[in-house]
């Protein structure tokens, strides 16, 4: 049994971008989460502040285990790009067209789609598996190809692309381009917090730090969590296909390419010391050598695709673009 107590040590050196930026409390978070004896590295991005556990913008690098709320509620929370042959022109031509087609073919808050009625992630394995995962496939199975609410959006504009890259592979020029932003929806929330009572319980952790009690990889409890997390992952992927096929069959268009990367998530990755460590992005875009990814703007302001330097101290990450500089909490 760990009691935070017993954690009274110096906490690690982490990276702090944008420090002049960010509050005392997102620093106190992080720092807090660093004392923890399973963490191993750490960084805050340009954007980070105050979450519910990890703040937003958080990178947590520990060894063989994982914090549900260092990944968060909405597990695989994500980005997806899809870029079209059509000319931006069409945007103001259609203009009205376009926002019936928006409303039509996505779905926000409650709203859910009645015409998805089979899907190959209804088949996992991990319905059956896993017991607590099969009170929840049949919301799951509701709000597929669906965005939530907060600030998950879909949008229509277009793409500049100002040099060929080999990642990319499309011509400079202006192409029209659906954007879209969300995730896991009800079952990453359920997953998320499910597990943190159960890590809860295991750890008996006081206060604050118990919305980050970890579970050890080598435990059931462990492989549980990031199975299920895995297949959020998976979700979210599924629920933005879902979002962009029916847009691009809706314009009649067929996509030159897709870019997406998840922003909540846990990844086993390798140190430059050699060592295997599970890394934490909660609220951080993937950055490592040559990783493309999306970092989205605030609301009617640009969004970049950008390529990953593989910056060490920053544990291969950069910021997800909250478009905020104070919590909504």
């Amino acid at each position: 049994m760990v009691k935070f107590a017993d954690m009274g040590r110096k906490t690690h050196d982490f990276k702090i971008y944008g420090e002049e930026n960010i509050d005392a409390e997102t620093i106190y978070q992080m720092e807090t989460a660093m004392k923890f004896p399973i963490a191993v590295g750490g960084a805050l991005m340009a954007d980070a502040h105050v979450g519910y556990g990890l703040p937003i913008g958080g990178v947590l690098a520990t060894y063989n285990a994982v914090i549900p709320y260092g990944v968060g509620m909405d597990i695989g929370c994500r980005m997806c790009l899809s870029v079209f042959q059509s000319s931006p022109a069409r945007i103001k031509k259609e203009r009205k067209n376009i926002r019936k087609i928006l409303l039509s073919e996505t779905r926000f808050g409650l709203g859910v789609f009645k015409d998805i009625k089979e899907h190959e992630l209804l088949d996992r394995n991990e319905f059956r598996e896993i017991k607590f995962l099969k009170s929840l496939k049949g919301k799951f199975a509701e709000q597929l190809g669906t965005s939530g609410h907060g600030n998950h959006f879909v949008d229509v504009g277009y793409v500049v692309i100002s040099r060929h890259s080999d990642k990319i592979n499309l011509d400079p020029g202006k192409y029209f381009a659906v954007l879209s932003h969300s995730g896991s929806r009800n079952f990453g929330a359920k997953v998320c917090k499910h597990y943190t009572d159960v890590a809860g319980k295991k750890l008996n952790l006081k206060g604050a730090p118990a919305r980050l009690a970890w579970l050890d990889l080598d435990t059931e409890e462990g492989q549980e969590y990031w199975a299920a997390m895995l297949l959020a992952g998976d979700y979210s992927h599924a629920n933005h296909r879902i979002i962009h096929k029916r847009l691009a069959d809706a314009f009649g268009e067929e996509p030159l390419v897709i870019i997406e990367n998840h922003h909540n998530f846990a990844w086993k990755e390798e140190l430059g010391t050699g060592e295997t460590v599970v890394i934490h992005r909660k609220g951080a875009t993937p950055a490592g050598a040559d990783d493309i990814g999306i970092i989205p703007g605030t609301m009617a302001s640009p969004a970049f695709i950008v390529r990953g330097k593989g910056n060490e101290e920053s544990l291969n990450s950069a910021s997800h673009g909250a478009g905020r500089f104070m919590s909504r909490r």
